[in-house]
C-alpha cells in the first residue's frame, strides 16, 4: 500500500488561507456591529433589542472560537517549523492526522459562521 504523504509547504500554505479567511471574519464583525450600534441608535424597540443582543453575543462566541482557531493553527505551524528544523519535509502519520482533524473543525465552523451571517442579513434588511 502506497504511503500518502503530506508536505509541509502545503500545510504551511493552508494555514495562510485560513488565517486569511479568519481576517476576513474578523473585519466582516466590525462591519455588523456596526449595523447592530446603527439600528441601537435609531431607538429600535424591545424585540428589536433583543435581537441585536441575540447577534452581538453570537458574533462574541464567533470572535472567541477565532481566536481558539488561530492558536489551533499557530500550533501546527510551530510543529511544522520543528520538523523542518529536523530537515523532515513531510508528516508523519500522527500529524496528518491532527491536521486533517482541524481542517474538519475548520470547515464547520465556517458553515456555523456562514449560517450566522445569512440570518443576521435576513434580519438587517427588514430593519435597516
Amino acid at each position: 500500500m502506497e504511503e500518502i504523504l503530506i508536505y509541509n509547504s502545503n500545510m504551511h500554505f493552508e494555514h495562510l488561507q485560513w488565517k486569511e479567511e479568519l481576517s476576513f471574519w474578523n473585519d466582516e464583525l466590525k462591519f455588523f456591529n456596526d449595523k447592530i450600534n446603527e439600528l441601537i441608535k435609531r431607538g429600535a424597540n424591545k424585540n428589536v433589542l433583543a435581537k441585536l443582543a441575540h447577534y452581538q453575543n453570537e458574533f462574541i462566541l464567533h470572535i472567541t472560537i477565532m481566536g481558539i482557531i488561530h492558536g489551533g493553527i499557530e500550533e501546527l505551524e510551530i510543529k511544522i517549523a520543528t520538523q523542518s528544523e529536523e530537515n523532515t519535509s513531510a508528516f508523519d502519520k500522527k500529524m496528518i492526522k491532527i491536521h486533517g482533524d482541524f481542517r474538519v473543525k475548520f470547515k464547520r465552523q465556517r458553515k456555523v459562521y456562514s449560517n450566522l451571517k445569512k440570518s443576521f442579513f435576513r434580519f438587517i434588511k427588514i430593519y435597516m
